[in-house]
């Protein structure tokens, strides 16, 4: 297998708005980001993937960019972010953009030229469409709910937004369009960053003439089938060519709706598209009638089953990108685990262990290295993510969901569950900011915080420490392959990965019950690699503690 740097990097996610203010605007910016460079190299990390910063009025959280070289004001400046890249790289850490070319903002020039008049040379840019029969030009549903087209009085004419109405769709079919967006991407590559995120990047081309969609029991809109469309693969090979082989990139692709074949275009080991993609099938275990919506949990063996499929059919062939949260999914702790006060440590080192032995580039999203969890919202004012907001207006209204279940469904489900601010000591706010925060703060900051973990040799974050470091060390665990064992438990996650003589067992506990596993014979006399709970020595047969990790070596 190929050795790339970004194959044995491990990447932390930074959530600008949350990590650190600086100024006491209740906002985080790039100087708190530079003021925690130093604990991010504490922690170990590669590569930091930073989500969006540039220009916007922040209808979707700076998802909606309205100057694609210019920093948004509430973050700082552009020399705020000079210094932050040079700091980065000063401590050996990689940056990685969020790229956004979907959609822009409604308030990016190009935009703002495009819905002037039907001549305009940019109205191409964009998707322009007649109304039909006095409605929408077709029945596409947006994904924040309702239609994903908005009418504009200028020219009597529907533009489509598959996201929020303030994010256009970019038209990728137009060829100035792709040149103008690789032209950006080349400013950012010059100015010395080290890769690019590709915000749904699955979905920027779509099908000619823009047919109506399936439409689903019950919904008002259609899916509009917009993933993996007919041209997406030529126009990734044409960015690639223009921009990704001209510098030493690491780039991963936001795939919703990839399949394994896909995923084998998108990251194929040939290079010629990315390097690896994010997918998103084990995240969708628990989905119910109203997809995210709903309290059930993921299965342990579907979640086992679906993350060996992608180990084992991408492998020597595409890279995985390993996760099991981020800023649009609930935490991971409170989601697949179990964060109850007297099983959280430990529980939160074993979803570590079972992730970051796998196959892939491992991704922390700020706060998991500590444990944090999900932030309880008492009501509906306390919550900012437009995506929950529109999801409660439109399901309590069609009156398929109470409010009740709506709001317990978005304390369970909701984005802002892991956006709320980084957790950094026990002081007002949890020392993000001497100001009033953005958005409310986890009440259970005083007992999950860097600074009391730093201090505790036994914490999450040292166990993330002691994760990083292996992952640098053994490169059985970057390179090796991947086996299943005890695909029908349904308490333990058992798997090998062996790379020449080398060869790991990795045993995970997901429940809070004491469960017996007999090792396999070879395994019997190896040594503990890691592992959460203290042991003395290894018999054939063990009895693993409630959410016990233990990683053992021949």
């Amino acid at each position: 297998m190929e050795k790339k740097w970004w194959k044995e990097a491990v990447v932390y996610q930074i959530y600008p708005r949350s990590f650190m203010d600086s100024n006491g605007d209740g906002i985080g910016d790039l100087q708190g980001i530079i003021s925690r460079l130093d604990y991010l190299k504490e922690l170990g990390v590669d590569v930091v993937w930073l989500s969006p910063v540039y220009q916007s009025p922040n209808d979707d959280n700076g998802y909606d960019i309205s100057d694609y070289q210019a920093i948004m004001e509430e973050f700082g400046t552009m020399e705020d972010f000079d210094r932050m890249l040079q700091g980065m790289h000063e401590r050996g850490i990689k940056l990685v953009m969020d790229l956004v070319v979907n959609h822009t903002s409604d308030e990016h020039p190009w935009f703002v030229e495009s819905r002037s008049s039907k001549d305009n040379p940019y109205r191409d840019y964009y998707f322009w469409r007649e109304g039909k029969d006095g409605k929408e030009p077709n029945n596409w549903a947006s994904c924040f709910s309702g239609s994903a087209w908005k009418y504009d009085k200028t020219t009597d004419m529907y533009f489509l937004h598959l996201f929020s109405a303030k994010q256009p769709d970019l038209n990728w079919d137009n060829p100035r369009v792709r040149q103008d967006v690789f032209s950006m991407m080349n400013w950012w590559c010059e100015k010395g960053i080290d890769g690019f995120r590709m915000d749904v990047i699955s979905m920027i081309s779509k099908k000619p003439g823009l047919p109506d969609g399936q439409m689903f029991p019950g919904m008002v809109y259609a899916n509009p089938g917009c993933i993996n469309g007919p041209h997406v693969h030529e126009y990734l090979q044409e960015m690639n060519r223009e921009v990704l082989s001209r510098y030493d990139l690491m780039t991963v692709g936001e795939c919703a709706g990839v399949t394994i074949e896909e995923a084998k275009k998108y990251a194929s080991a040939d290079g010629k598209e990315l390097n690896m993609v994010f997918q998103f099938e084990h995240v969708e275990l628990d989905e119910g009638k109203f997809g995210k919506w709903t309290d059930r949990r993921v299965d342990l063996k579907e979640l086992k089953q679906t993350m060996s499929k992608w180990q084992t059919q991408l492998e020597g062939r595409a890279w995985n990108s390993l996760f099991f949260g981020n800023h649009d999914q609930p935490r991971s702790l409170s989601r697949f685990g179990c964060d109850a006060p007297e099983y959280r440590v430990d529980c939160a080192k074993m979803l570590a262990t079972c992730l970051h032995m796998m196959q892939g580039t491992p991704y922390i999203y700020q706060g998991e290295e500590l444990g944090m969890t999900n932030c309880p919202f008492d009501s509906l004012d306390e919550v900012r993510d437009i995506e929950s907001l529109n999801a409660f207006k439109e399901l309590t209204g069609m009156g398929v969901i109470t409010e009740a279940d709506m709001m317990r469904y978005i304390n369970l489900r909701g984005r802002d569950t892991s956006r709320t601010p980084m957790q950094w000591d026990g002081s007002r706010n949890a020392g993000f900011t001497a100001g009033t925060p953005w958005i409310k703060v986890n009440p259970n900051y005083t007992q999950i915080n860097a600074e009391a973990e730093m201090a505790d040799r036994d914490s999450v974050f040292h166990y993330y420490k002691k994760l990083i470091s292996l992952r640098k060390r053994e490169k059985v665990i970057v390179y090796g392959s991947y086996r299943l064992l005890e695909p029908d438990s349904e308490s333990l996650y058992v798997y090998t990965r062996t790379l020449g003589d080398e060869k790991l067992l990795v045993i995970c506990n997901f429940t809070e019950n004491e469960t017996a596993y007999e090792m396999p014979e070879e395994f019997a006399g190896g040594m503990v690699l890691i592992g959460n709970c203290r042991r003395e020595g290894l018999e054939k047969e063990i009895s693993l503690a409630p959410y016990e990790a233990l990683v053992i070596k021949v």
